[in-house]
């Protein structure tokens, strides 16, 4: 019997601006309640020996995300990844998303269960 392929989000963060319109595309595709929701971006400030600060966002998905199934299941991308401003995320399947993980150090790869 072959093996089901896995599918899955490839986030590259280093292009991500913290518009959070993934974060609001999935709070309105499920009517989702303030504070809930399949993706939250994760704002993360680095202070530096210099006196300067680093900002980065990574958009990660939550426990609530499904990956979209009633849209992926149509063909369509999930509501994060169609209105990612930046485009710096990725739907497909695992095996080849990993392949593209190894052209950037900068990626996070998320694949449920």
């Amino acid at each position: 019997m072959a093996e089901k392929r896995r599918f899955g989000l490839l986030i590259d963060y280093e292009y991500c601006t913290g518009c959070y319109t993934c974060q609001v595309a999935c709070a309105q595709e499920y009517n989702w309640p303030t504070g809930m929701g399949g993706i939250r971006v994760q704002e993360i400030v680095q202070n530096l020996p210099n006196d300067k600060s680093y900002l980065t966002y990574i958009p990660f998905p939550t426990e609530l995300c499904i990956l979209c199934r009633p849209r992926t299941k149509k063909g369509l991308e999930p509501a994060c990844v169609k209105h990612c401003m930046a485009g710096c995320m990725k739907y497909g399947a695992v095996d080849d998303l990993a392949k593209e993980m190894v052209k950037k150090p900068r990626m996070v790869l998320w694949a449920p269960r």
